[in-house]
């Protein structure tokens, strides 16, 4: 009875986490829509417009995951049992965070974010993406949906920070903008690469490379900002390559 409790939770989640998200843009709430908000903060980190269509992949994949755990037979898969809860979490900060950034409450979509980020955390480790193998089924509904998921909130994160230090007014210590975005973008390659390396996860990586073309085309001007971006998305691709190369290889050992 509980697991069939939590599958049913997890799919209302799911679809009112959806609702929330198209009733955002729609209305929208406080008559602004998150690009019109977002276009109000002037940072380096911030992919152009058609990059966020990557929200619609994520949509599907919440619900393919949905309809998958809800299956009869996933009901007690342990993996999904550990995290049918978290997954609920998730789609309440994702929720809360519109909220807030429709209001125009920018540090507390901080908070909400690096939760939302943390749960995303605890579901990808529970899973055991790139650590243990599970059927072709569950890696196309579960695990895939995750992995992007995981890594465009990776990149929305940093994003959020320096939206919140903009709109704080920081003055970088007296670096400049475009010094601190290239720090940001080292950040990224050390996650996505430690991604690669122990996880070797191609959807994580590659949403990650989605994103930072995305920086390349928004901020076309800033031409220092464009050829890091492109570095560090090339980067990004070497050490994924090399990753599932050392794994090919390993296995061909063996």
């Amino acid at each position: 009875m509980k697991d069939t409790v939590r599958q049913v939770l997890v799919v209302i989640s799911v679809l009112a986490t959806l609702a929330v998200n198209a009733l955002a843009e729609a209305l929208p709430f406080n008559g602004l829509s998150t690009a019109q908000i977002s276009d109000q903060f002037h940072v380096f980190f911030v992919p152009a417009g058609y990059v966020f269509s990557i929200w619609g992949l994520i949509y599907v994949g919440l619900v393919a995951y949905a309809v998958f755990q809800a299956l009869p037979s996933q009901r007690q898969n342990p993996a999904l049992r550990r995290t049918g809860y978290p997954v609920i979490v998730s789609g309440l900060a994702n929720m809360a965070w519109l909220f807030l950034w429709h209001y125009l409450q920018f540090p507390l979509t901080l908070l909400v974010m690096l939760a939302l980020l943390a749960v995303l955390i605890v579901i990808y480790l529970e899973l055991g993406i790139g650590r243990t193998k599970v059927s072709a089924a569950e890696a196309w509904a579960v695990r895939v949906p995750f992995s992007i998921y995981l890594g465009w909130i990776t990149v929305a994160t940093i994003a959020n920070v320096t939206d919140v230090l903009y709109y704080w007014n920081w003055n970088g210590f007296g670096i400049s903008a475009r010094n601190w975005t290239l720090v940001l973008f080292a950040a990224v390659l050390v996650i996505a690469g430690l991604m690669s390396l122990t996880r070797r996860d191609v959807a994580y990586n590659l949403v990650i490379v989605w994103a930072l073309a995305g920086i390349a085309v928004k901020q076309s001007a800033a031409k220092s900002i464009v050829v890091s971006s492109l570095v560090i998305a090339f980067l990004v691709l070497a050490v994924l390559v090399y990753s599932l190369y050392r794994k090919g290889s390993a296995k061909t050992g063996s």
